[in-house]
């Protein structure tokens, strides 16, 4: 299938410079609903074109700009209250997504929109975290008896905490993935490879490696594809720097073969080389071991992630893209549920949709 205009400018299959009126136009709107004008700001800045393109593209990549540096502000200022926080306990905390690329420097952060905070600590600390948080004013969401026991005894985070006045919000993890899904990898693992903030006390951010390799699960794991193409530029970004700091695809794959997480860096590499040119050998893909798509299983997978991962705009779409999106939404909870508790979750997920009530 053809990629929209947008993939082809970031894969540099489409010079900026030859860009006409009206497909400027189609690219501002495919990368608004991708979340991407921001990037695309940078990516033009990055080959000094800025003042080149048309006017009304320069003016919506730099509202964009600024909207990204308001959120970086908020970012820091949010930092500076958990940095209080985390004086307070014996161990990290440990940024992840977002937040983690803005404050360890990554290519990946640069106009990246995120709309709240993920945090990492061990499992065993969760109850004091989330004290902590709440002594500063970080309340959990009101969520129902269900909902409660559904993330406190299934999932790998509790339900998100938002600030009485700020409004910030925080999701607190203690894994990448869900423990009762059957490639969930052990967080200390992950925990002891974390590499402080020097100029930030009490905080830190996964490896390099380990960023990649979440950035691959939490796309891969994910049934809400929303953001997919902005996730799959996250971790085209993530990658380049890592091979350009001396990393190798080896290295990650020798990561993922250890941690258990195969199959979405197998996703995360077939993925970024078939849409945004990223090169990858075929003999690093065959050191990943354990069940990865072979055969048939790969050309279905093409059919449902070629759509899925596409901005979800009208100029992405086609007949098949609602369809690809709704099963892989359904993969996503057969990954991460057995079957006596996903059948009772979705048909209750269904029910509080038909009502209009928030899902979570």
């Amino acid at each position: 299938m053809k990629l929209p205009i947008l993939c082809q400018v970031f894969n540099e299959q489409v010079a900026i410079p030859d860009l006409t009126l009206n497909q400027w136009d189609l690219l501002l709107r495919q990368a608004r609903s991708a979340m991407l004008l921001a990037k695309l700001y940078y990516l033009v800045e990055s080959k000094q074109l800025l003042d080149d393109i048309p006017a009304t593209a320069f003016r919506y990549l730099k509202s964009a700009k600024i909207h990204s540096d308001k959120q970086l502000h908020d970012l820091f200022w949010e930092v500076r209250h958990l940095k209080k926080i985390a004086r307070k306990l014996k161990y990290p905390l440990v940024l992840l997504k977002g937040a983690a690329y803005t404050m360890s420097d990554k290519k990946a952060a640069r106009g990246r929109i995120f709309s709240d905070i993920d945090l990492l600590v061990a499992h065993e600390n969760i109850a004091n975290t989330e004290s902590q948080l709440m002594l500063n004013g970080w309340v959990s969401s009101k969520l129902d008896e269900y909902d409660q026991r559904y993330y406190r005894q299934w999932m790998h985070e509790i339900p998100a905490m938002r600030h009485m006045f700020r409004g910030s919000v925080i999701d607190l993890h203690h894994n990448i993935l869900p423990k009762i899904v059957k490639n969930c990898p052990n967080a200390t693992l992950l925990l002891t490879e974390v590499k402080l903030l020097a100029e930030h006390e009490g905080l830190s951010v996964l490896s390099s490696i380990d960023m990649i390799i979440h950035s691959a699960t939490h796309l891969f794991y994910d049934g809400e594809l929303e953001h997919g193409c902005r996730d799959i530029i996250d971790l085209f970004d993530l990658l380049n720097q890592f091979v350009d700091d001396g990393g190798t695809l080896d290295d990650l794959v020798a990561r993922a073969n250890e941690l258990g997480l195969q199959n979405p860096v197998y996703y995360a590499l077939h993925y970024v080389g078939l849409i945004l040119q990223f090169s990858v050998p075929e003999e690093t893909i065959n050191k990943l071991q354990g069940n990865v798509p072979k055969g048939l299983m790969v050309y279905i997978m093409d059919f449902l992630f070629m759509r899925a991962l596409m901005p979800d705009h009208e100029s992405c779409n086609d007949s098949w893209s609602g369809l690809a999106r709704w099963l892989l939404y359904v993969r996503s909870h057969w990954l991460r549920m057995p079957l006596y508790q996903l059948i009772p979750h979705l048909l209750r997920k269904s029910y509080k949709r038909v009502k209009g009530e928030e899902v979570h």
